[in-house]
């Protein structure tokens, strides 16, 4: 399986990249600049700056040839830009670019979590003024209860504790509980509220659309000194070895899960046939999981999630069966009608009375 970067080198990569864009008008401005006085200036070594320089010579414009890449002439120590592949002129956005750049600043705006709320409020308010934006009929929505997320966002920035009714789908269950937050985010979509669980006496991740019903409680929140945030950079479910580990055998159709869930391992069966190993938080949860794939996946450990699978799905089928016909109550004995006790029929002997209208038709 392949492992994300590590969150160092993605940083430094980002750091980079921000020092690349300032260097050129940067040395545009100050040509035949010493290195030592512009890696002062930039703070980096000199080292650092001339690995920044020799990684300039290879940017520039599509087709990467002469006259497409930024060139530059040293003198010594000293270095000047002699082509700047158009990085010198200010960024020109189209209608199109401008209303991108303003839709995704919204809904940062909009998201819970972020830190520096104002910052993006002023980066949206000078784009929206250099494109003409200003009022644009553009609505930004996050999805979920929006008065629930507000509700949790103002407790969090209030430092307010409260009383929630939330349901925990892992164990299939509804409970109340009195946290006190510690912040808002959005992960995959979703919008969460972190907090110190005063029940569980643990820091908790609360889902926001299934909390069912919030109070907030005139008290502040009290965050003990050990409630430390999870770093969620991987995701909200982080597999641990303490989790319990479930082996599935899983056909064509079910293989969307080794994309959507994190799986230790994933091998090739027979046929169409692939065997995943992953880990989940309870065996309740992974019960109804397995339930829910239908008859491709086949359990093939623990036994004891086997024995839960099969135990559920033939409670399933006794809700579904055909009750067996019941025998018709016997008449007693003193109802019974004896050949001795037959009335003779005027009729005749076939019982068919010739002034019967539903057969007056049909006789001779």
């Amino acid at each position: 399986m392949t492992r994300p970067a590590a969150r160092g080198g993605s940083r430094a990569s980002a750091d980079r990249l921000a020092r690349l864009l300032n260097l050129v008008p940067y040395l545009l401005a100050r040509p035949g600049i010493e290195i030592a006085e512009a890696a002062g200036d930039l703070g980096v070594t000199e080292r650092q700056l001339r690995e920044d320089l020799e990684l300039l010579w290879v940017c520039g414009l599509p087709g990467y040839g002469p006259g497409d890449l930024i060139d530059m002439a040293f003198d010594g120590d000293r270095v000047t830009i002699t082509y700047d592949a158009g990085i010198d002129r200010p960024l020109r956005l189209t209608p199109d670019e401008a209303l991108a750049l303003v839709v995704a600043l919204r809904m940062l705006a909009e998201t819970p979590g972020v830190a520096n709320r104002e910052a993006v409020e002023r980066a949206l308010a000078k784009i929206e003024a250099a494109g003409d934006l200003v009022g644009a009929p553009v609505a930004v929505r996050l999805p979920g209860d929006t008065r629930r997320v507000e509700a949790l966002r103002a407790a969090v920035e209030g430092g307010k504790a409260l009383r929630i009714t939330y349901y925990t789908a892992a164990r299939d269950e509804t409970t109340e509980r009195v946290i006190d937050p510690l912040r808002m985010l959005m992960v995959g979509g979703r919008a969460y509220v972190e907090a110190w669980c005063r029940r569980a006496e643990a820091v908790r991740l609360f889902r926001a659309d299934r909390i069912d019903a919030i109070t907030e409680l005139g008290e502040p929140a009290t965050v003990p000194p050990q409630a430390v945030p999870h770093d969620l950079t991987e995701g909200v479910f982080r597999p641990s070895p303490d989790l319990p580990l479930i082996t599935l055998r899983i056909g064509r159709g079910e293989r969307w899960i080794t994309e959507y869930y994190p799986c230790e391992r994933v091998e090739a069966g027979d046929g169409d046939q692939w065997l995943v190993s992953l880990r989940v938080t309870d065996l309740g949860w992974a019960r109804r999981f397995v339930l829910g794939l239908g008859p491709d996946a086949v359990v093939v450990a623990p036994v004891e999630l086997a024995e839960q699978v099969r135990a559920a799905a033939a409670s399933a089928l006794d809700a579904y069966a055909v009750p067996a016909p019941t025998a018709a109550p016997r008449r007693p004995a003193s109802d019974s009608v004896t050949p001795d006790s037959v009335p003779p029929d005027p009729s005749g002997p076939l019982g068919v009375s010739s002034g019967d209208p539903a057969v007056a038709g049909r006789t001779q």
